[in-house]
């Protein structure tokens, strides 16, 4: 696709009255941008980056294929010889074209999220702004580089303009109309800072070393209180820059009234419980002789509420342990919180509210939602 893209870009064109268009510049790169655009709106910068550095990659390793090639004399078959010039005015202009695709990336993101207090919730007029700047500082650039390797006629770049911000238009118009009636993303005209929108393109890398170097806690199986405050404030800031809520539950497992402690197998077998109670990316911490904490990242309000209600009947019910209670207080972040601390302190206020009320004779398992 990207080849045949800069091919016609290259040398297909169609005289229109206001110019020459290609449909490899005005149809396919302009739907490759605005696809860019919505894999951002509904994922995050890090999955935006994946296919541009694919493409990069991948163009410089064939650049560099097509180089060995002219340590080598092709033979000709029949009339038909091939043409090593093109072959390079190719790579040339697909790997500039790629380059080109990564610094439009990074423009539409951050114009994207700058002109969110511009159009606010009008996100169509929005996405059209954006997408206008980026194809037409994208049909500049690319083509000073085309006249130099194909010498293409000026009128190239004034009908490739106009065809684009037509293209702009159209597709500004179709990713609106899919995002109002086909999809819905929380926080949605929220700018997010600047700092946050290179955070998300490292986040993923980090987390992935903090999982990686965290160690299990060896009485119950569940990750070490030591490494709660590193990963949790990583998800914390995660759930900023994002827009999407963190939701931590702090859980405290009671014995029987007549046996209070827990013992060690209790807590292990209810740590795993938890765990098997919970999503794949969901973190289970040690915290405290007879506590965990449960990191949620993503989670809604309700659901947070729902599940906080009804741990503490179904993980004596894995466990087969009738005599234990569970006590839980649950947050939802970030809000108007700045830290990863004061979102557990306000579980952890939940959970001691929870308890006094409860009775500490009385081990009926409860919730309370902060």
């Amino acid at each position: 696709m990207h080849f045949l893209e800069t091919y016609l870009a290259a040398v297909f064109f169609i005289e229109l009255p206001f110019g020459l268009i290609s449909p490899g510049s005005t149809v396919l790169f302009s739907g490759k941008l605005a696809m860019v655009l919505l894999l951002y709106i509904k994922e995050d910068a890090e999955a935006v980056r994946q296919p541009v550095y694919g493409l990069l990659i991948g163009n410089s390793l064939i650049v560099a294929l097509c180089l060995l090639l002219r340590f080598h004399e092709p033979v000709a078959l029949g009339t038909v010889r091939p043409d090593i010039n093109f072959v390079d005015q190719m790579g040339v202009l697909m790997v500039w074209g790629t380059l080109l695709l990564f610094i439009d990336s990074i423009m539409l993101v951050l114009l994207y999220e700058r002109l969110g207090g511009v159009f606010g919730r009008h996100r169509t007029l929005r996405i059209l702004a954006c997408t206008v700047l980026v194809l037409s500082f994208d049909q500049l650039s690319f083509f000073a580089v085309l006249k130099l390797v194909t010498g293409v006629p000026m009128a190239a770049l004034f009908g490739g303009w106009a065809a684009k911000m037509g293209a702009a238009l159209l597709y500004s118009a179709m990713l609106g109309a899919y995002l109002r009636y086909f999809e819905a993303r929380g926080g949605e005209g929220n700018p997010r800072r600047l700092a946050d929108l290179f955070d998300l393109l490292t986040y993923r890398r980090r987390h992935y070393n903090l999982l990686r170097d965290a160690r299990p806690d060896p009485s119950t199986g569940a990750l070490a209180p030591r490494h709660l405050p590193a990963l949790g404030e990583a998800r914390f800031r995660r759930a900023q820059s994002s827009g999407r809520p963190l939701g931590v539950m702090v859980v405290e497992v009671k014995g029987a009234p007549e046996e209070p402690a827990v013992g060690a197998e209790a807590l292990r077998r209810a740590a795993k419980a938890l765990g098997r109670s919970l999503r794949t990316d969901d973190l289970v911490f040690r915290y405290g002789p007879s506590r965990f904490v449960l990191l949620l990242e993503g989670i809604p309000p309700e659901a947070l509420a729902l599940m906080a209600e009804r741990l503490p009947r179904l993980v004596p019910e894995l466990i087969a342990a009738s005599g234990l209670g569970l006590h839980t207080g649950a947050a939802t972040g970030p809000g108007g919180m700045h830290d990863f601390a004061t979102l557990l302190r306000r579980a952890e206020a939940g959970l001691r509210s929870r308890v006094t009320e409860a009775g500490d004779a009385n081990p009926v398992p409860g919730a309370r939602i902060a």
